[in-house]
This record gives structure tokens, C-alpha cells and sequence, in this order.
């Protein structure tokens, strides 16, 4: 999977942070909430128009973040 596809930096959105692409749901924010214990399941029920790649690109984003221009 290339994250690349899923995630997106612009900094007319949450001020650069690397978001979900076509959302305000910034990687930090997934892999906070998976932190705290919520299963991917529990946040796809949450947020319905998430899908469970934008989970793993929100993963590999997190372990290697994109360059900021």
C-alpha cells in the first residue's frame, strides 16, 4: 500500500499536519485515538467515511511522516 495515496499535507489545512485525503482528520488524531485503546473497528463505526486503508496509510504515515514544504 502506498500512503502516499491516502494522506495529504497542505497548509491551508490544520496547519500542515498530514490529514486523510478529502477530510480535516489529521493522522495524528488516528493513531491517537488507536493509542487510547479504540480498535480499528471502533473508529470505522465512528467515522463511517473512513475505510480501513486510510487506517493503515494513517499507520505508515505516523512510522515515516512526509516532508513538509
Amino acid at each position: 500500500m502506498n500512503w502516499q495515496e491516502r494522506i495529504t499535507v497542505d497548509p491551508e489545512i490544520l496547519v500542515g499536519k498530514p490529514v486523510i485525503r478529502g477530510t480535516r482528520i489529521s493522522v495524528e488524531f488516528v493513531v491517537d485515538l488507536l493509542g487510547r485503546g479504540w480498535t480499528a473497528e471502533q473508529v470505522l463505526r465512528e467515522y463511517d467515511h473512513l475505510t480501513a486503508a486510510d487506517i493503515q496509510a494513517c499507520l505508515a504515515c505516523h512510522l515515516v511522516p512526509p516532508v513538509r514544504a
